[in-house]
């Protein structure tokens, strides 16, 4: 409309509405002395924009030519211009002629001989009056220019289609205002600080509500041009036109509802998973923000080792203070905690990452909780039994101070007895109560306290001596006879010092003066701590075993429960209708070997068989070293068959099988139990190896665990290996992979050109190495982005380098974490930079092994 809008104005073409037979539409062009000037050009334009009005297939076109005032020079301009101009489907053309003589005559004459040449191109017939248009086109459908009774009105018009085509380009800007917003909305990466998602949500909500505000304005716009349209079809049924314009703001208004529904529904999810997502990480910076990691460390770092009372208080104190904040970080824990239940009871997009840390979150509290109420105790009852000590010795002291002191010439008169029988008893009534289930208690904790306390002079608390002397004393009392018991004079102008036998500065003749006393102090009690210090260790060894022997048990149990709970079953036919045949052609990848490896657990006799001997575990280990190998398999398949899971992890079969077995976890929790009892084994070897120091066995169950963690090792490195993409060679070739992990990296070669590149290279590489035994791998580490929130590395393949074209230099300039490796004579330089000194140390102690294994290789290839 914009483009013709000004010779619409004029009146050089117009659409009445009117219709001539098989309702073809009529376009009047009315007298205009301006037609000729019209530019071929704009005359097609206009003539295109009024035949796209009517929206029908195969809609027919009359048109009436108005020339009564002209000449017939311009009506055959006219029709020769309509003829290379008009686009539709052309009916025909009616020709108002001349009304004046003269030039009707010579329009009459004109068109006789030029006929020929328009009816080839078009219809045209030459039409003397108003009349004889009548018998063309029905009177109703003419306007009253034409004798006519159809109204029309040129700038109502205008004004309606002006007010159509401007709700439909609004309706088309608002599409693309839609459009582009949701590519706003999806197109960019999420920032990882709250700040940046709540400023996101508020620019977001904010051009939401514009659009919102702008679509509510255009569909008002709609309706109440669609409802001035309804009032123009009701006043008059016949006007097509209008309908048409009615059904095309009907249309419009239908597309609006649509867009502004579907973008609604956009929103809400966009706006909702970035509410979520802000949600995830206010509640990931509160979990961080715990620092309960920090809290355990301390824990394990707080010692209660205790050699006096003094550091056991200092003990409790440093306790009671952690335990006073691991109260407060717990407390906050389980609103953490809280949180994260109602976040997942809303639905929450990472709900298994949320349940995730809920669960991290219970096990540091209850973990912590559990060690800190622990050591409270053990403080608390060491805290009484160096107390209880400490009074016993104090006690003694006295009893030590009074038998030194009391002299024995005093005890000739019956007088002199009784006082000092009575100074004993006296000392008696106060002697502390020992309680021997405490100490013993104490006693057992002996591999987590360690007690300094003189125990051979406490456990003297029988005291003969001492006893001895009451007894005698009270002969004395009663038949005044000279003592049995004697006791070495108190020396002439010495001062009495209390606690003689203990005191530092105490002279070598002063011991040797009470070495009677010490003489007849009791070794039952001592030899008593160290029979219940034997028994301990024997109690948890024998623990340690017991927990070996029944936790294989029940791992061979699972194992079975899921061989024939699930694999077997595949073969059921009662349950062939819940389970997809795919999956039963793929049973191989979700379970993997475990029917291997449940064999191979026959393993659980041989270690009962060790209950009543348990010095031969180790080489149970040891005779199956190579046999645990299975499991580098199983664990490399793990990713096949958790993929497998994901993909079908709701079929009906799992549901099914797991109901039957009444297992509480799914499936996929049994699949790791290999995984898991594989890394279970070597906490229990060390704990063996704690209680079994110096111990027939003990090389062996040493030589067992170095087997497990080497195991460990190498499936963790082989599930790295598998990783590696790119690279073109079989992989098997190279032999087995004995290191791997991340490196910066320098490169230099000799050739200029490489060279050149390469030195201008100031930023190292981050390559990860894999260090075969016949070669060296050169990865770029990237991350892929899994189902979820899982991540899963994968290494592009870079550089491979032949050991046998391998040197190295142990020692660059300028770095300790830096050594070079060296190709083909140096033609090409890798310097390597470690992340700590003992990985590279650890590094090259692998590389010159490998080096000089080759030698002798060599070496005795030459000589043979």
């Amino acid at each position: 409309m914009k483009e013709v809008g000004g010779y619409i104005e004029k009146q050089v073409a117009y659409l009445s509405g009117g219709r001539g037979e098989d309702s073809s539409v009529i376009i009047t062009l009315p007298e205009c002395s301006a037609f000729s000037d019209i530019p071929e050009e704009a005359l097609a334009k206009v003539f295109t924009y009024l035949t796209l009005i009517p929206r029908q297939p195969g809609v027919k076109f009359i048109i009436i030519l108005d020339r009564r005032l002209d000449t017939w020079a311009s009506i055959k301009t006219a029709l020769a211009r309509i003829a290379a101009s008009f686009p539709g489907n052309l009916h025909l053309v009616l020709v108002l002629r001349p009304t004046s003589f003269f030039h009707r005559t010579v329009t009459d004459i004109g068109f006789r001989f030029s006929q020929e040449d328009f009816m080839l191109t078009m219809p045209v017939v030459m039409l003397s009056s108003v009349t004889d248009l009548l018998r063309y086109i029905d009177e109703n459908q003419l306007t009253s220019e034409f004798g006519g009774t159809l109204d029309y009105c040129h700038s109502d018009w205008i004004v309606l289609r002006t007010a159509i085509e401007s709700f439909a380009v609004t309706v088309k800007d608002i599409a693309q205002m839609l459009q582009g917003f949701g590519t706003e909305l999806a197109e960019p990466e999420l920032p990882e600080e709250a700040k940046t998602i709540e400023c996101l949500l508020e620019v977001h909500t904010d051009k939401y509500r514009k659009l919102k505000d702008a679509i509510r304005s255009v569909s008002k716009e709609g309706r109440h041009l669609l409802s001035s349209l309804e009032t123009t079809v009701k006043e008059d049924d016949s006007l097509w036109d209008v309908k048409l314009d009615w059904e095309t703001v009907q249309r419009l208004l239908a597309q609006l509802r649509d867009m502004e529904s579907a973008f609604d529904g956009f929103f809400e999810k966009h706006h909702l998973k970035l509410h979520q997502y802000l949600q995830l990480l206010r509640y990931e910076q509160s979990f961080q923000e715990l620092c309960l990691e920090h809290l355990t460390a301390q824990e394990r770092e707080l010692c209660i080792s205790a050699n006096s009372l003094a550091e056991t208080e200092q003990a409790l104190k440093r306790l009671d203070n952690l335990e006073s904040n691991a109260q407060e970080v717990t407390a906050r824990a389980q609103i953490i905690i809280l949180h994260g239940h109602q976040l997942s009871a809303g639905h929450h997009y990472a709900m298994a990452l949320i349940m995730q840390r809920c669960n991290e979150l219970r096990h540091y509290c209850d973990t912590l909780t559990a060690a800190l109420k622990t050591k409270h105790t053990r403080l608390l009852q060491t805290h009484q039994m160096l107390l209880c000590l400490g009074q016993a010795q104090t006690w003694c002291d006295d009893a030590a101070y009074l038998l030194a002191n009391q002299l024995v010439d005093k005890f000739q008169s019956k007088e002199g007895a009784q006082a000092a029988l009575r100074d004993i008893e006296k000392l008696l009534e106060g002697a502390p109560s020992i309680n021997y289930d405490l100490i013993q208690a104490v006693t057992l904790s002996y591999f987590y306290i360690k007690i300094k306390t003189p125990l051979p002079y406490i456990s003297s608390l029988s005291l003969p001596f001492f006893l001895n002397r009451q007894a005698c004393l009270r002969k004395l009392a009663d038949k005044h006879v000279r003592p049995v018991q004697l006791v070495a004079p108190r020396p002439e102008n010495t001062p009495r010092s209390k606690s003689p036998l203990f005191s530092p500065k105490h002279g070598t003749a002063q011991a040797h003066r009470y070495k009677p006393l010490f003489s007849l102090f009791s070794a039952n009690d001592v030899l008593h701590l160290f029979l219940l210090l034997h028994a301990c260790i024997c109690l948890c060894h024998s623990h340690v075993m017991r927990e070996l022997i029944e936790t294989e048990r029940i791992y061979v149990e699972e194992l079975l429960s899921v061989l024939l709970g699930y694999r077997a079953e595949m073969d059921n036919p009662a349950l062939s209708g819940v389970l997809p045949p795919i999956l039963r052609s793929k049973r191989d990848i979700l379970f993997g070997n475990m029917p291997e490896i449940y064999n191979f657990h026959i393993f659980l006799q041989d270690l009962e068989g060790c209950l009543e001997a348990p010095e031969g575990v180790g080489a149970c280990f040891l005779e199956r070293k190579e046999s645990f190998q299975m499991y580098e398999s199983y664990c490399q398949n793990k990713l096949r068959s958790e993929a497998l899971w994901r993909q079908f992890s709701d079929c009906g079969f799992f549901l099914e099988c797991q109901k039957k077995l009444e297992h509480k976890l799914g499936l996929d929790s049994y699949l790791l139990k290999p995984i898991q009892r594989l890394t279970k084994y070597q906490l229990l070897l060390k704990e063996l190896i704690k209680y079994s120091t110096d111990c027939e066995g003990t090389s062996e169950l040493q030589g067992a665990l170095a087997a497990m963690l080497d195991l460990l090792k190498s499936v963790n490195d082989s599930m790295h290996q598998i990783a590696i993409t790119g690279y073109e060679g079989d992989i098997c070739e190279l032999g087995r992979v004995l290191m791997q992990g991340s490196f910066s990296v320098w490169i230099s070669h000799k050739k200029g050109p490489t060279r050149m590149k390469e030195m201008a290279r100031f930023k190292p590489m981050q390559r990860h190495l894999f260090l075969y035994e016949r070669a060296l791998l050169l990865c770029k580490r990237r991350e892929e982005h899994g189902d979820g929130c899982d991540k899963t590395p994968s290494y592009s393949f870079k550089h491979c380098l032949k050991m046998t074209a391998v040197g190295i230099t142990e020692n660059v300039k300028g770095d300790v974490k830096k050594f070079e490796i060296w190709y083909s004579g140096r033609e090409e330089v890798y310097v390597v930079q470690a992340p700590t000194v003992e990985v590279k140390m650890a590094w090259l102690n692998e590389l010159r092994r490998i080096l000089t294994n080759q030698q002798k290789l060599l070496r005795g290839l030459r000589a043979t």
